[in-house]
């Protein structure tokens, strides 16, 4: 085999290797919200893709088109720039604790973009997570008129974070993307394990306890079941239009998989169905609304070796030491 043959070959094989769909996720709609295209494309638009399972996305990428080869497409949340959109960080260095964190959007030639289209309640989703994976924070920035984001953040401690930029533009054929840049917050910094693996996480008395598969390369249920003081939580309420948010991020790189739930009623089970990109070891962080709070439970797992709920008694409450809180709205 000629050198020219040998290139070519190993070109293909890599952007096989890179081509593997990651997400899947159904659109909620119990709450009223109507259903609509965007982040791999809910039941509406797709249903007969949403009711096999198939409704998969990479970095929000919505599909080839009819008659076309499908595009190679690496997880979200892994670039800074996509698609002629960057994520360009006004702070690039916030201080531990309270701070600020202000950032913009630019298009391809440099301007602020000022239109977006509205997903689940929102214009822009904001996660600031840290390379360690014991903090997660999902922020509600606010825009001014000249395209800039402003979020506060609390941040417990020094050391590397993430920022992820989850959003459409407001222009035709735009494709919902998800945009990363790393974060460094100066001080003496010793980075955490990642949490053990375990079926339940505790947050504010609340119990939420780990159900089904994370599959690589394949669909599969996750079942998510909220109690306090024993009793299931019948009553959830929606937020930002669903009944419950999940983000998922890989150990390693930080790539960025956001799900949203298959239909059902506010608790206390909330079913998604994902697909993780490659084996590994993920945390998943569940986003749940009761009596007017956000709260967020976090979850450590590993490709096909997440246990279906035991009847083991529940953990009690302040028994999780991550520190997965935190919904900053500006």
């Amino acid at each position: 085999m000629n050198t020219g043959v040998k290139i070519t070959a190993f070109a293909a094989a890599l952007a096989a290797t890179f081509g593997t769909a990651y997400g899947v996720g159904k659109g909620v709609g119990p709450v009223g919200e109507p259903a609509r295209a965007g982040h791999g494309e809910h039941a509406a638009a797709q249903p007969e893709k949403e009711k096999k399972g198939e409704g998969a996305h990479a970095g929000h990428g919505e599909g080839a088109a009819e008659g076309s080869a499908p595009a190679a497409e690496l997880p979200g949340g892994l670039q800074v720039s996509e698609g002629g959109y960057t994520l360009a960080m006004e702070t690039p260095v916030p201080a531990a604790g309270k701070s600020v964190l202000k950032f913009s959007i630019k298009d391809a030639s440099g301007r602020k973009v000022t239109a977006f289209t509205t997903e689940h309640g929102k214009e822009l989703h904001f996660i600031v997570a840290s390379r360690d994976l014991n903090t997660f924070r999902h922020l509600h920035p606010v825009k001014a008129a000249d395209g800039t984001w402003t979020a506060p953040v609390d941040l417990p401690a020094a050391g590397g974070y993430k920022a992820f930029a989850d959003f459409k533009p407001a222009v035709p054929g735009a494709k919902g993307i998800t945009l990363g840049v790393d974060l460094s917050v100066p001080g003496a910094y010793t980075p955490k394990p990642l949490p053990a693996i375990a079926p339940t996480s505790t947050v504010d008395g609340y119990q939420v306890r780990l159900g089904g598969t994370l599959n690589p390369g394949r669909a599969g249920e996750l079942r998510l079941t909220v109690t306090r003081g024993g009793k299931p939580v019948t009553d959830l309420e929606p937020y930002l239009g669903a009944y419950g948010h999940l983000v998922a991020l890989r150990d390693g790189d930080l790539a960025y998989l956001h799900v949203h739930p298959n239909e059902g009623g506010p608790g206390p089970d909330v079913s998604f169905t994902a697909t993780a990109p490659s084996p590994g070891t993920y945390r998943l962080f569940l986003d749940f609304q009761h009596e007017g709070t956000v709260r967020t439970a976090a979850f450590t797992v590993t490709t096909g070796g997440v246990a279906a709920p035991a009847k083991a008694p529940v953990p009690a409450a302040g028994e999780a030491t991550h520190d997965a809180g935190g919904h900053a709205h500006g």
